[in-house]
């Protein structure tokens, strides 16, 4: 195919995916500044607004990757702020990782990152607001064994609890990939911690996001190196949990999120394909089990489109933050209400 082809058909792409009437809007917050590489957005509405964050760096596990932060003022994104890094007391310097933001009710926004050189032997560290993420206390090391959320958004239970989806990768050959789950009562003072919830193995799984199926139950789901989505769930609020097992849903072991809307349905963005990180995809549920395909958002061959993050803000409106190709940010919005949708048959 000609080039000029090959331009007219990405055009006609874009202009069809952007055309959907429940896509209200799409925007880079992050476009092109001093640092050259992005991964691993999150975003979370405070009572001043949309916050959102993401780690930057030459590339990622360079020591020179910190954590950036930028608000939603007035209608516009501001420049990207540097809010942690992994400098250390003697004068070294590690890579940071996937931010998490958490607006627990009643209390400071809450940052969560990881520092260290690599997913096997980085620890954990948190950061409060309580001015809507313009400035930040100092980093909290987490305690030995808890590193909060590992990528996707904590819930906070009816009693106040705040249950942050993680899991664990090993340095050993093939590591074990397990997914668990910490629990803070106390705004992050003291924890509390599942076992590993599968050998890691015969299911890898990594990177869970939490939905709300109504009054304890809970449903997690997530990546794998098993080429599916996986799945388990709970009926005691997450102090126990079923045994793991994999969904229909196609998965390139790359990262995921999901949340559950205020109407009861639950969204997923995901890369749907078992290779590659393109095409990025938006699938609903009205139990977490049963998945129907409703948006494309990019699909363009060979690139990457990765790592999102999900939520609902109080207006009713669903807002995505996505690595776009390493380099930028992009953030989506989206009207639930105007979501079509239909099964997926046999994986497509």
């Amino acid at each position: 195919m000609k080039t000029s082809s090959l331009c007219m058909l990405a055009f006609l792409t874009v202009t069809l995916l952007s055309a959907d009437p429940a896509i209200l809007k799409t925007e880079f917050i992050y476009d092109t500044g001093p640092y050259p590489s992005i991964h691993a957005t999150t975003i979370v509405e405070t009572p001043s607004g949309l916050v959102s964050a993401w780690f930057g760096g030459t590339a990622e596990k360079n020591p020179d990757v910190c954590i950036y932060v930028s608000r939603l003022v007035d209608g516009k994104w501001t420049e990207s702020i540097e809010t942690a890094n992994g400098v250390q007391a003697d004068g070294s310097r590690h890579p940071t990782w996937n931010p998490v933001l958490f607006q627990p009710k009643d209390a400071p926004l809450m940052l969560f990152y990881k520092v260290g050189p690599s997913p096997s032997t980085w620890w954990g560290e948190f950061k409060t607001s309580k001015d809507g993420g313009k400035s930040w206390s100092v980093a909290q090391k987490l305690p030995a064994g808890i590193f909060g959320p590992i990528k996707n958004k904590p819930v906070q239970l009816t009693n106040g609890d705040i249950l942050c989806p993680t899991s664990n990768e090993t340095d050993e050959k093939p590591s074990r990939w397990a997914i668990y789950f910490e629990r803070t009562s106390d705004l992050g003072k003291t924890w509390t911690r599942t076992e590993l919830l599968h050998d890691g193995v015969q299911v890898g799984a990594i990177q869970p996001s939490i939905l709300l199926l109504g009054g304890d139950k809970l449903q997690a789901v997530g990546r794998t190196k098993q080429g599916k989505v996986f799945q388990l769930a709970s009926e005691d609020a997450g102090k126990t949990w079923d045994e793991i097992s994999l969904t229909d849903l196609p998965n390139p072991n790359s990262g995921t999120d999901a949340v559950t809307l205020a109407d009861g349905r639950h969204l997923l963005i995901y890369n749907h394909t078992s290779k590659g990180r393109s095409p990025l995809n938006l699938a609903v549920s009205k139990d977490g089990k049963t998945w129907e395909a409703a948006l494309v958002f990019e699909e363009e061959p060979k690139k990457e489109f990765s790592y999102p993050a999900i939520i609902q803000t109080k207006d009713g409106l669903v807002h995505i933050t996505y690595t776009w190709q390493r380099k930028k940010v992009k953030h989506v919005v989206v009207d639930p209400t105007k979501l079509t949708s239909k099964p997926t048959l046999e994986g497509k």
